[in-house]
């Protein structure tokens, strides 16, 4: 994790680069230190004094690098600075003792981040953590984290899966008729979470967005959360499953700071939009597919529960509805119709902890990809609408797409009298103000 690029470097960006609004002459704790790199960090911020907690045997590697800091008589300091600034505390923070050893913090530092921002459950540590030994107003870094959840249609991860799990139904394997484990061996294949990197042209829309505010976060509400589901679907396709990612803030609370004191705020993503990390994301394939429309809209619940394998149990369930019916659908109403239209609903539930890896995407999307090369299909206003703000309209052309409705005839017609003063000039930057790949389709939704 260390050579994890984007995880190390900002984690250095939020501690150093706070060194003066909140971490200079302050007391520091850093929670599952491992390898004791975050602490080292709070050293070059300045803190008074960092406890570095860590339970597993990189203690002793810590200790190491800490010796070095402060060797006997002659012989050459490596990394000076962190004599005696780091106490090693060598247990799990829970350790009822710590409370008479270990005094309250101005900053609590961490870094229990798992796949889906929750695998692992160490974030429970953390939150114990600021429960016990955090000042009154003081800070948590991260200060918060965010899980994106969002319609994917993947065809070729959903038939390697499917085709890993038909190998069960094999009549004549070796004499063997295999097909009594088939309806298990489909379960677990599919209950098992993809993680890997993947294109973010397989996404059909916009995530939904669940925040994980860990200043005031209670216990009970991070072992079990619903998130609610309001997609607007992008383009016409085949919904194979959800794909999920986080973000983590780093903004400390102004109560945290220095008098006067301006907060330095880092922001680190595992969007498939950004340089992948060790996390990466993962896919939730559904057991069958769903077949959607562009402008539809897919309701529903996603749901997260912690299990006894320091992981969280997911379901979902999600149907797909027409604009108009989802604006007039309340809760209730949306649970009569999953029970009564089944076609159009789909449910799913995954073990978090049952992950399994996939590495075929191993390059950025090309520049000037478009979604019908993942089999996603634009609305033809979003197609047309792509070109727009880039040409000069005639009267003809806006003539020919009156049928195709007035909201779109009235939106080219407004964009040709903003733009006709400047064609020429668009014209010529139209190579570098290009939209990138599928954003177009965001301008269709805008003008319906």
């Amino acid at each position: 994790m260390l050579q994890d690029y984007i995880r190390t470097s900002s984690y250095r960006s939020a501690i150093v680069g706070n060194k003066d609004t909140l971490f200079r002459n302050r007391l520091v704790m850093d929670v599952g230190s491992g390898s004791g790199i975050l602490a080292f960090f709070a050293a070059q911020a300045e803190a008074k004094h960092i406890y570095a907690v860590e339970a597993s045997g990189m203690a002793k590697k810590m200790k190491a690098i800490l010796s070095a800091a402060k060797p006997p008589e002659g012989l050459e300091a490596r990394n000076a600075y962190l004599a005696d600034r780091i106490t090693v505390v060598n247990e799990k923070i829970e350790e009822p003792r710590l409370l008479t050893e270990v005094p309250k913090v101005d900053v609590i530092i961490s870094e229990p981040i798992g796949v889906l921002l929750v695998h692992e459950r160490m974030l429970e540590s953390f939150i114990y953590a600021r429960d016990k030994f955090l000042r009154p107003g003081g800070a948590m870094m991260p200060s918060s984290g965010i899980i994106h959840l969002a319609p994917l249609s993947d065809a070729a991860l959903w038939n390697e899966t499917i085709t890993k799990a038909r190998f069960w139904q094999q009549k004549g394997f070796y004499g063997v008729d295999l097909n009594p484990y088939f309806a298990t061996a489909f379960d677990e294949y599919f209950r098992a979470p993809v993680v890997g990197c993947f294109s973010p042209a397989s996404l059909m829309g916009y995530s939904a967005e669940h925040m994980v505010d860990f200043h005031s976060v209670s216990m009970d509400e991070l072992k079990e959360f619903v998130i609610p589901i309001q997609w607007e679907v992008r383009y016409t396709g085949i919904m194979h499953g959800v794909a999920g990612w986080f973000d983590l803030t780093f903004h400390a609370r102004e109560s945290a700071l220095h008098s006067g004191a301006t907060a330095y705020p880092t922001l680190m993503s595992t969007s498939p939009y950004s340089p992948p990390t060790h996390w990466q994301q993962v896919r939730l394939l559904l057991k069958q597919p769903l077949a959607v429309n562009a402008c539809q809209v897919i309701r529903g619940t996603i749901s997260m529960k912690v299990n006894e394998e320091r992981s969280y149990d997911i379901s979902a369930e999600l149907i797909a509805l027409d604009k108009t019916e989802s604006a007039q659908t309340n809760d209730q109403e949306l649970a009569r119709l999953m029970a009564e239209q089944r076609a159009r609903m789909r449910s799913g539930f995954w073990h978090l902890h049952e992950q399994v890896y996939n590495y075929s995407y191993t390059g950025e999307m090309a520049e000037d990809a478009k979604p019908e090369s993942s089999n996603l299909y634009m609305p033809v206003e979003g197609l047309l609408a792509e070109s727009a703000p880039f040409m000069e309209l005639q009267p003809s052309m806006i003539s020919s797409i009156q049928s195709m409705g007035d909201s779109l005839t009235n939106y080219l017609v407004s964009k040709q009298s903003t733009h006709a003063s400047t064609a020429a000039q668009s014209r010529a930057s139209a190579s570098s103000s290009k939209p990138p790949p599928h954003d177009a389709s965001s301008t269709a939704m805008q003008i319906e």
